[in-house]
């Protein structure tokens, strides 16, 4: 499965969900869409879809369970707890493929979060961070610097957009709109 397609295949999810019968939908369904909503870090959808399974369903399926602990833990922004919960979890087709893509969402959020929030930070916080125990590993791939129990991160930089000024906003306007007057 192609993780590009995921917003397509929450939106069909959805609309399966709604055309369920008796307004109830598989625990496979939930399932997955639970693990995109994840994914796509929507966690205020993920929790709304929660809250909406029924409890039954909830009760007698310990994947959704699983899931949704993943998603308690990354809502309280604790991955160490995420990426322990993804890796010994033992995942159905349903989901596995996105569940390990979530992993590596995940650790790119926090490598980003690592990159531009810190200027020196503990190795045991980047490896809770980052779910890894090798941090200088981590820290060569990235250019970072390790000098014993810190580590220095280095900044990303984010390429920025290209801006025009006002006046030259408004000298295209005025020839595009005097090209469509000739």
């Amino acid at each position: 499965m192609l993780m590009e397609n995921l917003d397509q295949l929450a939106s069909e999810l959805e609309t399966q969900e709604l055309q369920a019968s008796g307004g109830v939908a598989s625990p496979q369904l939930y399932g997955k869409l639970l693990a995109i909503y994840l994914y796509q870090h929507d966690l205020c959808n993920a929790k709304f879809l929660w809250k909406r399974i029924p409890a039954h369903i909830k009760a007698e399926n310990v994947e959704l369970r699983n899931i949704w602990a993943v998603g308690k833990s990354m809502w309280q922004r604790d991955m160490n707890a995420c990426y322990t919960l993804v890796t010994k979890t033992e995942w159905s087709d349903n989901v596995a493929s996105i569940m390990r893509a979530l992993t590596d969402s995940v650790r790119e959020r926090c490598l980003n979060l690592v990159s531009n929030a810190y200027s020196s930070v503990t190795v045991d916080t980047v490896s809770q961070l980052l779910g890894t125990s090798d941090v200088v590993a981590v820290a060569k791939e990235h250019g970072w610097t390790v000098e014993g129990n810190m580590v220095s991160p280095v900044r990303k930089t984010i390429p920025q957009a290209q801006t025009t000024s006002t006046e030259e906003q408004l000298h295209r306007l005025t020839s595009f709109v005097s090209i469509l007057e000739n």
